[in-house]
């Protein structure tokens, strides 16, 4: 004849009281994920960043090579497309994953806060390529390529605004040390911080 036990435990296990302080730890963490999803631009490409700094780095590498301002302008001018198609083209592999669309209030907040600061760096750098100042461009890059990640990134995970102040900071040394050392810190911010704040991105956020 089986032993009435079991069934005991299984109602006495059933009818244990709920720990109501960790019902509500778990529903205030399900709340503010939801409302962080919902208020965030969570699709910043980690690996497409590191990609970025990647090419940035070649990019550093080969302007050193060249003999003249305009010909090391020319391999950022270059540069910059192609950061800039690889980067748009890992968040919408990002986003399509998650889940999260490109044209959402959180993306919208973040490409308006992003923008302004790079069409103001087309400008100041058209201003510069005509006065033939191109020994002030890789500082004013770097310091006004911080502002956008930094305005962008408040609609963004924490990390991102981190890399820009350190961008604007690159900048800021960069206008204090003569012009030869505009493509190294030009490596080291478009490049290292791209591959190290990418990788870091990938690891906490998803790719």
């Amino acid at each position: 004849m089986p032993s009435p036990n079991p069934i005991r435990r299984v109602s006495s296990e059933q009818n244990e009281p709920v720990n109501l302080g960790d019902r509500a730890i778990d529903n205030l963490r399900f709340i503010r994920e939801t409302m962080e999803r919902s208020t965030h631009f969570t699709a910043v490409p980690g690996y497409g960043g590191m990609l970025m700094g990647v090419t940035a780095v070649v990019a550093a590498y080969i302007a050193l090579g060249q003999p003249v301002w305009r010909d090391q302008l020319f391999v950022w001018l270059t540069e910059a497309f192609l950061a800039f198609a690889i980067g748009l083209l890992a968040m919408w592999q990002k986003s399509k994953i998650a889940g999260e669309s490109l044209v959402s209030a959180p993306a919208r907040k973040f490409a308006f806060g992003f923008a302004p600061p790079l069409i103001a760096g087309v400008v100041v750098t058209l201003g510069l390529w005509r006065s033939g100042q191109f020994d002030l461009m890789a500082p004013v890059w770097m310091v006004l390529y911080g502002t956008a990640v930094v305005t962008g990134g408040a609609f963004s995970v924490r990390i991102v605004p981190v890399m820009g102040w350190l961008f604007m900071a690159a900048g800021a040394i960069a206008f204090t040390l003569p012009a030869a050392y505009g493509n190294y810190l030009m490596g080291a911010s478009f490049g290292m911080l791209h591959i190290v704040f990418g990788a870091v991105i990938a690891k906490r956020y998803g790719g």
